[in-house]
């Protein structure tokens, strides 16, 4: 396999600090470029009487999206090593997003740490990587969050 675009998802966890080591390495083996992602999951919106968004719920995005880029830039300058990268925010649920910006950006692999919960929350929720596994289009090369 020789993989040109490789999409990493991230979050603002040590177990996607892994995924993006991890996918840079790669990225560098191949040389191929590399685009980091970062979901923003909408909160419950307010909603005004004449039914437009309430203002706090835009500044709050907004600071969200500030905070994405720089959580971004950060992992970028950390695990780089002069990588073209190219940074994607995105307002939707974890899954969605990711499954949804790799088949736009046209990743031929995608990256993603999991962060091991189990027992009852993962019979509940599920795991975001393997839901991403399952619907994605391209190969899904999950990083586990062990030493």
């Amino acid at each position: 396999m020789d993989f040109k675009k490789i999409l990493i998802a991230v979050d603002n966890s040590i177990c996607s600090e892994k995924a993006a080591k991890t996918g840079y390495e790669m990225a560098t083996k191949f040389g191929a470029e590399v685009a980091l992602l970062n979901i923003i999951e909408p909160a419950p919106a307010t909603v005004n009487p004449d039914y437009t968004l309430a203002p706090v719920f835009m500044e709050m995005y907004e600071n969200s999206e500030e905070n994405s880029h720089t959580l971004l830039q950060e992992i970028s300058n950390k695990y780089g090593n002069g990588t073209p990268t190219t940074y994607l925010t995105s307002l939707d649920t974890a899954t969605h997003g990711i499954i949804q910006q790799a088949e736009e950006w046209a990743a031929e692999l995608i990256v993603i740490g999991t962060h091991g919960r189990g027992g009852l929350y993962h019979f509940l929720m599920g795991s975001v990587a393997e839901h991403v596994a399952r619907k994605a289009a391209c190969p899904v090369l999950i990083v586990p969050n062990k030493d």
